[in-house]
């Protein structure tokens, strides 16, 4: 069992949790995600790495409340403890060598944009931070994007925090005046990451995306996060929890993937309401 020791509220959706789990802080880095159970009936979910403290050997997670599970998961209280806590998995984003990068995060994939940035920062390098969310109720790890950030520029899609606009309207503004970027790196929806790409490949600057499709074990033996990406003309399948979660962002299929994604949407809805009831029952009962 693995205890809770913080449990924050990020904002309406978006929770924090800190978990104790010293041997898979020991090992974790930026870019990696652990696979988790609430309790030993639970579904397996995957949540990226949102930091870590080797010393104190704890892993961050943040997560939005979105299905059965990160509900379930939300109603758990500091003190308490989950079932699973498997990690790290999939491969730690490569970040050697850059001197000057564009970190790009959009809504709760602020959550795995953050560690990238902050350790780019550890490691010297100039980082332009540029997040986006829907509205100021929305925004997560401001503070911590400021700190480790050359530059942040703050978006969102009705103007109520930051600039009004696109992440994409922010970085076409700084490539356009005259920043050169080793590397984009960008966290969030997959239509956000797919116009990002559209954008960085028009001035030729390599970029990196995070991939989250479904997944089951985290091995690569189920198949559930096959991604289909184009190399040298050829349709490629790769898996993300094995060969990524990073992938180059010009050769990933994001049409695919977002077809994918949908496809269990009604079922994750239906069952997120059926949680909801389920506590709403224990909580009147009470």
């Amino acid at each position: 069992m693995y205890r809770i020791v913080k449990k924050k509220e990020l904002n309406p959706t978006v929770t924090l949790m800190e978990i104790e789990a010293p041997a898979v802080a020991r090992k974790a880095q930026p870019g990696q995600f652990i696979i988790l159970r609430v309790d030993e009936s639970g579904e397996r979910i995957p949540l990226t790495v949102a930091d870590y403290d080797r010393e104190r050997g704890t892993v961050t997670i943040i997560f939005q409340i979105v299905g059965a599970t990160t509900e379930k998961l939300n109603h758990k209280a500091e003190g308490e403890s989950i079932q699973d806590f498997v990690g790290p998995l999939g491969v730690p984003t490569h970040t050697e060598g850059l001197n000057k990068v564009a970190v790009v995060g959009g809504g709760v994939g602020c959550a795995i944009a953050y560690p990238v940035a902050k350790k780019l920062h550890e490691q010297g390098c100039e980082v332009h931070s540029i997040v986006g969310f829907r509205s100021k109720d929305l925004v997560i790890l401001e503070r911590e994007f400021d700190a480790v950030s050359a530059k942040l520029c703050r978006m969102s899609d009705d103007g109520s925090w930051g600039e009004k606009g696109l992440v994409t309207d922010a970085l076409r503004k700084l490539i356009e005046s005259g920043e050169k970027y080793d590397r984009v790196i960008t966290i969030g929806p997959l239509i956000m990451m797919k116009f990002v790409c559209k954008l960085t490949k028009e001035f030729n600057v390599p970029t990196t995306v995070s991939m989250n499709p479904i997944m089951i074990d985290g091995t690569g033996m189920c198949g559930g996060c096959r991604l289909s990406l184009i190399q040298d003309g050829k349709r490629v399948t790769k898996f993300a929890c094995v060969d990524g979660p990073d992938f180059d962002g010009f050769e990933v299929d994001f049409d695919e993937a977002m077809a994918r994604g949908a496809m269990y949407r009604d079922f994750e809805r239906r069952a997120h309401e059926e949680t909801c009831n389920l506590f709403k029952g224990v909580e009147n009962n009470a």
